[in-house]
């Protein structure tokens, strides 16, 4: 017999195996069978949006409301070492459930009579979180346990911990070992110190605990009893476990920061909602520009303007490096509204875009004279801001000086319908109206746009001819250099423009653009901007609405472009709230930050010679010329028509001709002559521009030198100009009769242009009561004054 007593032995093939078997298999499927959620969770997540170099700038709440942050890539090395050794010491080392555990929650809970441990592992907790958190009970537990050990087998053990941390509740309604860590330390998890660490460690376990002197002083306790044991299994030193005690826990929680809100939601609007949004944007670079767009918006709220916008671009890549919404003027002046997107009335920001296109069409030269002069095209009368005429202005310093008459004249020339369609293949996608629509309004504003698309036009056209200028060996076109502005990292940039013939903006024509952007003359409702300026170049441009509802600045150097937008959200109009006076000094403070200077000074052409006068291809007739460096393109085209030949007498106080005086005693002189109208307003700026003499009294052309005359009113009369019932002026008809059937005649009254007739000569006249001066000009100069007077009564 044996000295051991003997023991039972399944022996395969006995009943006992089969039994065995069959309770494996039964085990194992109820193993597979147990429900687990596919996904895990289905819970929305927080929106984040992270700076270039992966800080965070700002969250939003997920639909439930809560801070549930997008699941982590990776574990938080010391935080996941604290929850393990906290929550689930031997997570590496079992299958899903640990015996042991579960044997010593047990006994805990017969001998306290009521479940007061449940001896689940981190696996365990995770299928509970699942399932949603449903009542305790023993069954409950079983298929925990079920469901655990059937997680083991679909996921690693990273991936379980991961999922773990990133669904964990932490107390009110942080979610997440993310969330946790900014709402309770305003930093990553990857940033906790291990005092950190252990505290979060153990708010799984209890997250109800509050901020209240007992529960503080209680989770101190468990915070340091897990230092210790950090210590002990030797993931730190005794002296750091030392030093980690010492530090005291947070007294509230921590606001998520909020360095970029209306991109975030912008964002989450534009189908970015639940992910983390690594951006564009330069941290540092974006605080700065809050700071200084609020400070400057406090300022402003004087005048009471109180909504600003400000963007920083990377003009080479498109990348959005600072985004200011809207500055902090509270609930109640709709500082919420992102106006960067709002579309708004761009005033004179179009032109640089005019400019550049009629160069390429070859219909002006850079430097080419504009008419100055007053004009009506169908009801629509432009002035200038100053309300002044010049008769006659340089292209590129009408674009400089932002006048507003010589452009209406150039799109006229152009085409409203072209221009439509290049601001369109270049990306203003606002215009969604037909061009018709628009008509010459549109280079003064009468279309709107936003901020965002109207700086990707400006840096399109930057871009487009820095990277033309550096290539050159291989200068060409590509669509590519235009195309929104991007903000979100690794996005590539969508297509904006659709090549084809004249699709593009010319680099030669935009570098003209660009430079006279430069130039350092303003009109006089821009005095005052050199104190704006800084010891880089810029090239930069305003805009004004009407009513003065907006004010614009578009500034550039080689590397940034910097756009800036005061007004009211509203709509409300300020006095004061222009271009230059408004926008302008921000958009300078902006370029403080940036380094760099506006080098656009290569030119792309050759040099030809052009009239010095009047910026044109030079006649025979033209007495100065002078060199300009022209693209092929621009080698041919207008002449210049304002040097004309003239025979003098003498003395050269007389023209005359050969009918009235001898050829050999005749001296031919070539003189610069504007058209009677261009010359009237010419001249009152230029004080050298000589009038051509008047013809030898045997030479006249005209029996008595007076074309025409008016019919009514006559000299020195006074009129009755009866009050409208609202008390307004009454209008009277005025009537002129002109030798010349063709000719045409520009009203004037008291100097205000009023607009020009062809036969039949009659205007309809309202005037204030008093004494006022009509003056007539025809289309050879001619000009007749005659003063009246209005009664009313």
């Amino acid at each position: 017999m044996s000295a051991h007593p003997s023991r039972v032995r399944i022996v395969p093939g006995s009943r006992a195996w089969s039994v065995f078997l069959a309770a494996a298999a039964l085990f194992l499927l109820a193993v597979l069978g147990a429900p687990v959620p596919r996904p895990l969770f289905d819970a929305p997540y927080s929106t984040t949006l992270r700076a270039a170099d992966g800080s965070l700038l700002g969250a939003a709440l997920a639909g439930d409301e809560q801070w549930r942050f997008p699941a982590s890539d990776s574990l938080p090395g010391r935080f996941a070492t604290a929850i393990r050794l906290f929550e689930d010491e031997y997570f590496y080392y079992h299958p899903g459930i640990n015996p042991v555990s579960l044997f010593r929650a047990a006994r805990q809970n017969m001998r306290a009579g009521k479940i007061v441990s449940g001896g689940s592992t981190i696996t365990m907790q995770l299928v509970r979180m699942a399932y949603g958190h449903p009542p305790r009970t023993y069954l409950q537990k079983f298929r925990e346990m079920l469901a655990a050990l059937k997680l083991e087998l679909l996921y690693s053990k990273e991936e379980i911990l991961t999922l773990y941390i990133d669904h964990a509740p932490f107390g009110g309604n942080i979610v997440g070992i993310k969330a946790a860590a900014w709402r309770y330390f305003g930093r990553d998890p990857q940033q906790l110190s291990w005092a950190e660490a252990a505290f979060l460690a153990i708010l799984p376990n209890q997250p109800s605990m509050g901020f209240s002197a007992a529960q503080k002083e209680y989770l101190l306790r468990k915070r340091n009893r897990l230092l210790k044991k950090l210590a002990r299994r030797g993931y730190i030193s005794n002296e750091n476990m030392n030093l980690a005690r010492g530090e005291p826990l947070p007294e509230r929680r921590v606001a998520i920061p909020r360095k970029a809100t209306h991109l975030l939601y912008r964002a989450i609007n534009e189908g970015h909602r639940g992910e983390t949004i690594r951006s564009t944007l330069e941290r540092r670079l974006q605080e700065w520009a809050t700071r200084r767009l609020n400070r400057y918006s406090r300022k402003m709220a004087a005048n009471q303007v109180h909504n600003a916008a400000a963007l920083i671009l990377d003009i080479a890549t498109g990348h959005t490096l600072a985004y200011v919404g809207n500055a902090r003027a509270g609930d109640e002046h709709a500082a919420q509204v992102d106006v960067i997107t709002a579309r708004r009335s761009p005033g004179s920001l179009l032109k640089p875009v005019l400019y550049a296109a009629a160069l390429d069409e070859g219909l002006i030269l850079p430097r080419q004279l504009l008419p100055d002069i007053p004009v009506i095209y169908q009801g629509f009368a432009p002035k200038n801001f100053d309300r002044r005429y010049r008769g006659a202005v340089p292209a590129d310093q009408a674009l400089a000086g932002s006048l507003n008459v010589p452009f209406v004249h150039l799109l006229r020339a152009y085409g409203y319908e072209k221009l439509h369609r290049k601001l369109r293949n270049m990306g203003m996608r606002s215009l969604s109206r037909p061009a018709a629509h628009y008509g010459l309004s549109l280079i003064l504003g009468g279309a709107e746009t936003s901020l965002w698309e109207l700086s990707a036009v400006y840096a399109g056209m930057a871009r487009s001819y820095l990277n033309y200028a550096r290539r050159p060996l291989n200068r060409g076109y590509s669509p590519a250099d235009y195309h929104p502005n991007i903000y979100v990292k690794g996005e590539e940039p969508g297509r904006q423009t659709e090549p084809g013939p004249n699709a593009l903006l010319r680099a030669p024509s935009i570098g003209f653009a660009l430079r006279a952007m430069q130039m350092l003359r303003r009109p006089r409702e821009e005095s005052g901007w050199e104190q704006f300026g800084s010891s880089r170049s810029i090239a930069w441009k305003t805009g004004t609405s009407i009513g003065f509802r907006d004010a614009w600045a578009m500034g550039m150097n080689e590397r940034y472009l910097v756009a800036v937008w005061l007004g009211n959200a509203d709509g409300e109009g300020r006095p004061g709230l222009t271009g230059i006076q408004a926008a302008a000094p921000l958009m300078f403070d902006l370029f403080g930050l940036l380094e760099g200077g506006a080098r656009f000074d290569e030119s792309l052409g050759s040099p030809v010679r052009v009239c010095a006068r009047s910026g044109m291809h030079p006649s025979e007739n033209c007495p100065q010329t002078v060199w300009m460096d022209l693209p092929d393109y621009l080698r041919e085209g207008p002449v210049c028509p304002y040097h004309r030949l003239l025979h003098l007498n003498a003395d050269s106080s007389a023209r005359v001709n050969s009918s009235c005086y001898p050829v050999r005693k005749m001296k031919t002189v070539s003189w610069f002559i504007l058209p009677p109208v261009m010359a009237r307003y010419y001249r009152a700026r230029h004080t050298a521009y000589r009038e051509p003499p008047p013809f030898l009294a045997s030479c006249r052309q005209e029996p008595d030198g007076r074309p025409m005359a008016l019919v009514y009113p006559r000299r020195f009369t006074r009129i009755y100009i009866p009050l409208e019932q609202d008390g307004r002026p009454g209008r009277a008809v005025f009537e002129a009769a002109h030798r010349q059937g063709e000719a045409v005649i520009y009203w004037h009254l008291d100097e205000e242009y009023l607009g020009y007739t062809r036969r039949p000569h009659k205007m309809a006249l309202s005037a204030e009561k008093g004494p006022h001066r009509l003056t007539l000009i025809d289309d050879s100069g001619h000009e007749l004054r005659i003063a009246f007077e209005v009664i009313n009564e």
